[in-house]
């Protein structure tokens, strides 16, 4: 049984000051390197087990690059003019089908890193009176500024690296 709390039963307050950036970029810029050294000589048989037919930790490396495109479209909607944010997939049918399992480690660990540089480069041209701007988090039902949603996708990061960490060390 997972010590690592379920996702969808977390709650969130967004309280911090906005000043707080800088440090939510570093600590996203640093989590492929993070999930790169939890990995890092792992075997095979290790990385795709399912216990209980959950995720596998390769699965849950997968679905970080699965929702890095997620991510980027929030900080789009920040530059839009509508209230909310992007609806999420909360069945997350992405990862069940992409086969994760049957993809070279390296390549996912490519890509997330990719994505996710693109996301703070894209995060790092914005205006900053945009890192207050509220809108709607359609899931949670509460107002997110950008700067919450860097942090969320943060916090989401720190998830599934908790749980990977547990399925590679039981």
């Amino acid at each position: 049984m997972s010590q690592v709390p379920a996702w969808f039963e977390r709650k969130f307050e967004f309280t911090f000051p906005v000043e707080q950036c800088p440090n939510l970029c570093v600590r996203l810029r640093g989590s492929p390197a993070r999930l790169e050294e939890m990995l890092r000589g792992v075997s095979r048989e290790v990385l795709i087990r399912k216990p209980e037919d959950k995720w596998s930790a390769q699965e849950h490396a997968g679905h970080l690059l699965d929702l890095e495109p997620l991510w980027r479209a929030r900080v789009g909607d920040f530059l839009e003019d509508g209230n909310t944010l992007t609806v999420a997939d909360l069945t997350n049918r992405k990862t069940d089908e992409a086969k994760h399992n049957a993809r070279d480690l390296r390549d996912i660990l490519a890509g997330f890193r990719l994505e996710r540089m693109r996301l703070l480069d894209r995060v790092g041209k914005l205006e900053p009176a945009l890192f207050t701007r509220s809108l709607l988090h359609p899931r949670l039902q509460q107002p997110m500024r950008l700067v919450d949603h860097l942090y969320f996708v943060g916090e989401h990061d720190d998830h599934h690296l908790a749980r990977i960490w547990e399925l590679i060390n039981t």
